[in-house]
């Protein structure tokens, strides 16, 4: 029978029965008798200076009556090392030289005790590049780490090591140790060729929860290096997954749990700048993008102490790289019961640059900035569109309602509409609307299109005379052509940005640069446009006059024509101001408010001026 990941249920006892938890418990927590057969210490879960920690051997058994952790010797695994059941298991078997059995289809697993054998060689390598940093040879180390703004102690503290240039140091070091070629190249450490797989390099240690160490990250220090990569990581191993690792997750394990948040950084000086500067829950991926795995392996963390209002913080670039990243991020986001947020710099700097240049409290403040993923993505999909116009920021809602659609948790949706709506300066119940089509699965009611820019007149559109919405133009360029006598010299105040369809606009343009409106002018003018134009110069002449023509009339219809325009100005300016935060720049929030204020009092006026046909 298999159990537990297809691990056979026999193996599986004979785990459980050659793992004393006492012994295992042990190499974590320092154990004293507390009568009753039973063992007390330290809680490893949670800080505390009076031991509540009982370990009862008898029984098989932890508990911790101060948070309220408990189990057996494999949940002890699970939670300390922060790994699944079936890895918890792999690893006590490890130790135990059970060789485990799988149910067909199961992992291929190595020979038993090969995972102690690389995590014992992975330790002993740890301790000779330390060593190596500290010798004349690492002086381009310690240089490298003094020049990103760590010293002797941080260099300690973070187990930071130098590989010898030699090429053959380290393996030769290990085989006296009585490590075998093959173990040596199982675990990563030594090339096929006999050649140290790392050379010339600082090293920076990556351990697991338990603060075995799993492999290690490497940066090139010399130009003539023969790897090309600027950064190195250890091969796959049996104990090394780059998907399923997080550098700093040994140092950061307890805040993490503690105070149920988790920084992810780009790389392993960011880091370092980061638990130096006070944000001791960061940790990042090793030398791959950040995954589900690493995902799953935060949320597992934070969810140690049942937290449920945690919060996993991301540190991007703002450029198009940091972007792409942050969507990669959201689509993933799901394996998160916690809020998850981005903090980005706007000068772009990383965290340990930012420290160099501005300071251990500038990296605080980095975090301190966070903002939700959503919001992140959501500027960021909206931002190519122009949202001062209406077709702009209808395209700019259909781009990011799909986003807003996908959040998992059904609560925050409204709020976020809201937040969208602000975005994009629209009405929250058009912004719901199409979120509720997208989930729906439902298409848009009717295409966007977008409204031409000015351009050549040769590529200018017909106006639908039927278009009820323009009449007041089409009528004011027809009462133009027909009997300009009856306009100011001004045109009634007239500008061409008060025509919104592109070929009127183009037309009252040449019109008032017509000096002389007498004789036979309008068709002379026709002659000297384009066939567009010209047609709609020929179209406009023939078409009938409602009434008669007078000055009234005009101004009726010059009116209607300033009125939509205002209208239009009005939902714009609108739209910025919602989209406008009053606190980043009151000056310009004020400004736009005055001129709304105005525009409101002239469209008021234009409405007692604007009757009949001309609305």
């Amino acid at each position: 029978m298999a159990v537990a990941g297809l691990i056979n249920e026999e193996d599986l006892t004979t785990v459980r029965e050659r793992s004393r938890i006492d012994e295992v418990v042990g190499a974590y927590v320092t154990l004293r008798p507390a009568g009753g057969g039973s063992l007390t210490g330290l809680c490893p879960f949670h800080e505390e200076k009076t031991p509540s920690f009982r370990v009862t051997p008898a029984r098989g058994f932890f508990h911790c009556f101060g948070c309220g952790e408990g189990g057996d010797v494999i949940s002890f695994v699970q939670k300390i090392q922060n790994v699944t059941f079936v890895e918890a298991v792999e690893w006590l078997a490890d130790r135990a030289g059970v060789q485990l059995r799988y149910a067909e289809g199961g992992p291929n697993r190595p020979e038993p005790g090969l995972r102690l054998r690389i995590l014992e060689a992975n330790r002993i390598a740890a301790e000779f590049f330390a060593e190596q940093l500290r010798a004349p040879e690492g002086l381009p180390g310690r240089q490298f780490l003094a020049g990103r703004g760590f010293d002797e102690d941080a260099a300690t503290h973070f187990g930071i090591g130098f590989a010898p240039r030699g090429g053959k140091s380290l393996g030769s070091h290990l085989k006296a140790k009585g490590f075998s070629d093959a173990e040596l190249v199982r675990a990563g450490l030594v090339r096929d060729s006999g050649w140290d797989f790392f050379q010339g390099r600082v090293l920076w240690p990556i351990r697991d929860a338990g603060r075995s160490v799993l492999g290690f990250g490497a940066r090139r220090l010399f130009d003539d290096d023969r790897m090309p990569a600027k950064y190195l990581n250890t091969p796959e191993t049996p104990v090394y997954k780059k998907s399923s690792v997080l550098y700093g997750l040994d140092l950061a394990r307890g805040s993490i749990a503690k105070k149920g948040q988790a920084v992810v950084v780009e790389g392993y000086t960011d880091v370092m700048a980061a638990h130096l500067a006070g944000v001791d829950t960061a940790v990042a991926s090793c030398g791959t993008a950040f995954g589900d795995d690493h995902a799953r392996m935060l949320a597992r963390l934070i969810d140690t102490q049942g937290v449920q209002s945690g919060e996993v913080i991301f540190t991007f670039d703002g450029d198009a790289a940091g972007q792409a990243a942050a969507l990669k991020v959201f689509k993933g986001d799901q394996h998160f019961s916690s809020q998850t947020y981005v903090a980005v710099e706007p000068t772009g700097l990383d965290p340990c640059d930012l420290r160099i240049q501005h300071g251990d409290a500038a990296v605080r403040e980095l975090v301190a900035r966070r903002v939700p993923l959503y919001q992140f993505v959501m500027r960021n999909t909206i931002a190519g569109f122009d949202l001062d116009r209406v077709e702009g920021r209808v395209a700019a809602l259909r781009a990011a309602a799909p986003l807003v659609s996908s959040i998992r948790d059904a609560s925050l949706v409204s709020g976020y509409v809201r937040e969208l709506a602000g975005m994009l300066g629209m009405n929250p119940d058009e912004v719901r609307a199409e979120v509720k089509r997208v989930h729906a699965g439902a298409r848009p009611s009717r295409p966007v299109e977008p409204r031409p820019e000015p351009v050549a007149p040769t590529a200018l559109p017909i106006p639908d005379p039927r278009d009820r919405g323009l009449e007041a133009e089409r009528g004011t360029l027809r009462l133009l052509l027909r009997a300009p006598e009856i306009f100011t010299a001004t045109l009634n105040d007239l500008v061409a940005d008060d025509f919104a369809h592109p070929a009127y606009r183009a037309l009252f343009e040449r019109i008032g640069a017509v000096t002389d409106r007498t004789g036979d002018w309008a068709q002379q003018l026709a002659g000297e446009l384009d066939p567009v134009l010209a047609q709609l110069v020929v179209t406009l002449a023939v078409e009938p006059v409602l009434r008669e023509p007078t000055a009234g009339y005009a101004a009726e219809y010059a009116a209607g024509v300033r009125l939509q325009a205002t209208a239009r100005r009005i939902a714009a300016l609108k739209s910025r101001l919602q989209r406008t935060n009053p606190v980043d720049d009151p000056a310009a929030h004020q400004k736009m408010f005055q001129t709304l204020i105005e525009l409101e009092s002239r469209r008021k006026q234009l409405l007692g001026l604007a009757t009949g046909p001309a609305l």
